[in-house]
């Protein structure tokens, strides 16, 4: 038995002793994984060397469709353009649950000891760019069907409905398309299934395999997108008395916006925009006639998000009329907070403890990363918790960077965890009334 694998089942011993019925379930669910992790780890590796990018997914959706087909569940494709959804139907009356795992890769090029690292290319934004599984959503993949493999060999004992999403598009549709979570939610997932309730788990980067964790309440930022565009007048550059300069408005508007969160924002109210992008000229001595600038704005309250996207415009008003040059810019709310309902999160806690041990289940900070989970959670209460990843006596690279690894060890403890939450959560009932509002 692996090290990793040893621990969970020795974490369980120690704990209480559990309801007969609870440690049949617990050891079913962990024989099941331990059988099906070596098929999973493989598929990772698999899903890890063919990346796709947002609402490219098809390799990736047929490879997920064929294996819920395989396991005799009822299998929708093409949501949301590449999304899936398998439907579980358990032997023994309950509530409908979803269960997430999304699915895309980054325009990353990957920097990475694997001998499974990707090499492969795509096209975003008109380049032909390096794409990898940067944040961990191959991990994902395999995971839920880990899940789905261990829930359909139970499938008499489940006592309710599981819907599997498969989902496309968590990192954003390309420009001028829509995808992902929001997309789904619009084409009317969950008005068909009816979900009490949905969970989601998520790579961590900071955190070693073996551990889990989880934020109750907001635990990831609300996520927008600005496109400004900047213009001048085009000249010379030996003569830039005959500009309207954008390049030098742009550089003004760059660190006057920094000002918001430091002059405007309360330090107490978190906050992040960045400028991400700066685009504008094709030669070295000409003044261009205009710039473009985009970033993300990450917040945890709406008024903050108000906030800051008043005082850009003002900002850039001012900036460019005293250039004597005009701006436009577009401004795009995309993710809203991911929010973990506290009443579900402290729900499912003792099951993660039961299953990892107190010591192994960490209290995480919110971050400013941000997850369209939020669409799915917005919806019905839900629980996104973190998944270990980081090989002990190694380090990884953040998420969306070229270094990033994942341990192929946490695929069988996620297949475990998540299995047990969902059986756990159906086994109680669903949501209690209670719980409906966040």
């Amino acid at each position: 038995m692996k090290p990793v694998l040893r621990a969970l089942a020795l974490a369980g011993a120690v704990l209480a002793p559990l309801p007969l019925a609870a440690q049949q379930w617990d050891a079913a669910v962990a024989a099941a994984a331990s059988r099906v992790a070596p098929q999973m780890i493989a598929v990772r590796h698999d899903i890890h060397q063919h990346p796709e990018l947002s609402n490219r997914e098809f390799r990736t959706a047929r490879l997920v469709a064929a294996h819920l087909r395989s396991l005799g569940f009822e299998v929708d494709t093409g949501i949301a353009h590449t999304g899936v959804v398998g439907i579980l139907r358990g032997g023994r009356p309950g509530p409908v649950v979803a269960v997430r795992a999304d699915m895309d890769a980054l325009p990353v090029k990957e920097d990475t000891p694997y001998p499974f690292r990707s090499t492969a290319t795509g096209e975003y934004m008109g380049k032909t760019v390096d794409v990898s599984h940067a944040c961990g959503h191959d991990v994902h993949t395999a995971v839920q069907m880990g899940v789905a493999t261990v829930l359909a060999g139970m499938k008499d004992r489940v006592p309710g409905t599981i819907v599997f999403l498969f989902q496309p598009a968590e990192e954003g549709a390309p420009p001028g398309e829509e995808g992902g979570a929001k997309l789904m939610m619009q084409e009317g997932v969950f008005n068909r299934w009816h979900p009490t309730a949905v969970f989601g788990l998520h790579t961590f980067a900071q955190m070693q395999t073996g551990n889990v964790g989880y934020t109750p309440g907001p635990a990831m930022a609300a996520s927008d997108r600005f496109t400004v565009n900047i213009h001048g007048r085009q000249a010379h550059g030996a003569s830039p008395q005959l500009s309207i300069d954008p390049v030098v408005m742009a550089a003004q508007a760059i660190l006057a916006l920094q000002t918001i969160r430091s002059r405007n924002l309360s330090p107490f109210e978190p906050s992040v925009l960045t400028v991400g992008m700066v685009r504008g000229g094709e030669r070295f001595n000409i003044i261009p006639s205009d710039v473009t600038l985009m970033g993300t704005v990450r917040t945890f309250d709406p008024r903050v998000q108000d906030e800051i996207e008043r005082r850009m415009r003002e900002i850039l008003d001012g900036v460019t009329k005293g250039g004597g040059g005009t701006y436009d810019m577009e401004y795009q709310r995309t993710t809203p907070v991911t929010v973990n309902n506290r009443e579900l999160s402290d729900r499912m806690r003792p099951t993660m403890v039961r299953l990892m041990g107190a010591q192994n289940v960490l209290d995480v900070p919110p971050t400013t990363g941000a997850e369209d989970f939020a669409f799915f959670s917005n919806a019905v209460p839900g629980f996104f918790y973190r998944l270990g990843t980081v090989k002990p006596g190694t380090t990884s690279g953040d998420h969306h960077t070229p270094t990033f690894q994942a341990d192929d060890d946490a695929i069988p403890i996620g297949i475990r965890m998540m299995s047990t939450l969902l059986l756990d959560y159906l086994s109680s009932g669903g949501v209690r009334a209670s719980t409906a509002a966040r």
